[in-house]
């Protein structure tokens, strides 16, 4: 029953934005590869600018699938071209997937995706803003810093200039029931192993570091029933050696200098987060953004209750609540309505 509800909805958004929306295939060329993105446009009137959405982690398929449709047809709502892509080596864009790719090198990505809008002179190009969930919150920033040329950015679930998988760790083992020391220690494990692992370490040293992460149903789930190979260590290695260790957290700091890109950003932003989100600790962000953004551009941020790191009416916010639970997919009540009306104020 849920499924046929589901599959209802996303019928009745599609109709509305198809009515609503002119829609077309716009590929760009990135590194030599070609990638598959696809734009919307306001029917019957001259965009009033183009949003570049900008994925979280991990493989897309948001082409074919129409990954994010409710807020797409809002941004269209609130007279906004919206154009996304299927990162390298998923759905039909070419090359190959890197779970790896540097934040760096994914904010390329997005410039050449708006250079490419620029030069086809797509209506509304002359107006580029920047949406994106999570990892996007590392990527939009520089694109800022960079490009020198952003109207406005929306940040949702984003995150802290450090790497986030120990706090949804720590999180999601306790959502599970699992006692407090027990969760205190396979999280240090894991800290162990990054220290390890950052060191140069060996990646026997790193496995012995670790026998009750290793075993943890949930890391097992996560790595889907398997643990990290030998191949995968030494190739990871290479980048997370690039990377500085936060001496308080002992955390991979992602973004270097990370505060002084967020202080130099000059566009009005938008920050929305769930107050429920297991993936990233969004109050260390939330604060970041108030000691940062909010000194030199106009900075509005909302948290919604009993929301995940998705923007989704949840329980506990846990990374598999839904799957595990059959949850129906629900926006939190405001979400969308936050967006148009902050995107009318333009």
């Amino acid at each position: 029953m849920n499924r046929i509800i589901i599959t209802s909805a996303l019928f009745l958004i599609l109709m509305n934005l198809k009515a609503q929306s002119s829609r077309q295939i716009i590929n760009f060329e990135f590194e030599g590869i070609q990638l598959n993105g696809v734009l919307n446009l306001p029917k019957d009137q001259k965009p009033k600018g183009i949003i570049m959405l900008v994925h979280g982690s991990g493989k897309t398929n948001a082409v074919a699938q129409e990954w994010y449709i409710d807020i797409r047809e809002t941004f269209v709502k609130a007279g906004y071209g919206i154009y996304m892509w299927d990162k390298m080596g998923c759905g039909k864009s070419g090359g190959a997937f890197n779970y790896n790719q540097s934040i760096e090198n994914s904010a390329q990505e997005v410039i050449a995706a708006i250079n490419t809008l620029k030069e086809k002179q797509i209506p509304g190009s002359d107006i580029i803003g920047l949406y994106g969930v999570s990892r996007a919150g590392w990527v939009n920033p520089i694109v800022i810093n960079t490009y020198n040329d952003i109207a406005f950015w929306v940040s949702v679930s984003g995150v802290d200039d450090k790497e986030n998988f120990g706090y949804l760790l720590e999180q999601n083992l306790r959502i599970d029931g699992l006692p407090k020391d027990s969760v205190n220690l396979i999280v240090g494990e894991w800290k162990a192993a990054v220290k390890i692992h950052h060191s140069g370490g060996s990646y026997e040293s790193a496995q012995n570091a670790t026998p009750n992460l290793r075993k943890n149903d949930f890391i097992l789930r996560f790595n889907n029933g398997s643990t990290i190979t030998e191949e995968e260590y030494y190739s990871y290695q290479k980048q997370l050696m690039k990377e500085e260790l936060d001496e308080k957290t002992g955390l991979p700091i992602v973004v270097k200098d990370f505060k002084t890109i967020l202080s130099n950003i000059k566009c009005p932003v938008l920050a929305l987060f769930g107050e429920s989100d297991m993936n990233v600790d969004w109050k260390k962000t939330k604060l970041l953004y108030e000691q940062t953004l909010a000194t030199n551009t106009d900075l509005e941020i909302q948290s919604f209750p009993n929301c995940d790191h998705n923007i989704r009416e949840c329980k506990t916010g846990g990374f598999y609540e839904f799957q595990d639970n059959s949850l129906r997919f629900k926006r939190c009540t405001g979400f969308l309505e936050t967006l148009e009306n902050w995107l009318n104020q333009r």
